[in-house]
């Protein structure tokens, strides 16, 4: 009797704990799936146009002091509307939002714009900043970007869809997107090179046409040199 007495008494204890461990697992499960992956945020310029922000690298980096050590956090971020103007920030703070917020930022603030030929690049650039190497070739509709995480996100903010990379030298994040960076600024559409050397564009592609016509004559008067 004292036997059955201890099991029904242990019964419902335990049971109550199986269900409270359950109901916690169950509750933990939720919270898991509610922290997936977040999609990029996207805000509003002046002009009403959106901005894609995406965070290229964030760094810690500690200070010891008398009570111990101080944690402070950077957070390198690209920005751009994928339409040709792209920026890089750099945000420094003691918290992790707060550095990246700073960096959003500050990227806002330094958008260029860039020379896109359709969805690629209008030439082949090598671009270099401290260490860090990169060279960008244009690609044919459909290729995609062939790039490391660094490089892809600084173009894809800028609207590129179609490119080939290499990055060579350093592998430093803040380098590499700032070579990349870089480089699409340098780029140049055809009609921007010949404005800036003065010339029209149809006058230029006209030229080459003009001068046939003088070749053929020289060469028809130099064979009725020779037959005569």
């Amino acid at each position: 009797m004292a036997e059955n007495n201890n099991n029904q008494n242990q019964g419902p204890n335990q049971g109550q704990g199986q269900g409270q461990n359950q109901g916690q697992g169950g509750r933990r499960g939720q919270g898991g799936r509610e922290r997936g992956p977040r999609p990029a945020p996207v805000t509003l310029d002046a002009q009403g146009r959106e901005i894609t922000e995406k965070i290229v690298h964030i760094n810690r980096s500690s200070k010891v002091v008398k009570g111990g050590r101080r944690f402070s956090f950077s957070a390198l971020v690209v920005a751009g509307d994928k339409n040709g103007r792209v920026g890089l920030g750099l945000g420094k703070a003691s918290e992790v939002a707060d550095c990246i917020r700073k960096g959003s930022e500050d990227a806002k603030r330094q958008m260029v714009d860039i020379s896109l030929s359709g969805s690629t690049i209008p030439h082949e650039i090598v671009c270099v900043y401290d260490g860090a190497r990169v060279i960008m070739r244009p690609a044919s509709p459909g290729t995609g970007i062939i790039a490391g995480k660094t490089v892809r996100a600084v173009v894809e903010s800028a609207g590129v869809r179609d490119l080939l990379t290499k990055s060579l030298g350093s592998k430093n994040a803040a380098n590499v997107a700032k070579a990349t960076l870089k480089g699409l600024m340098g780029l140049r559409l055809r009609e921007q090179v010949y404005k800036t050397r003065g010339i029209e564009l149809k006058k230029a592609d006209a030229a080459p046409a003009e001068a046939a016509p003088e070749a053929d004559t020289a060469s028809a008067e130099a064979a009725d040199a020779a037959t005569e």
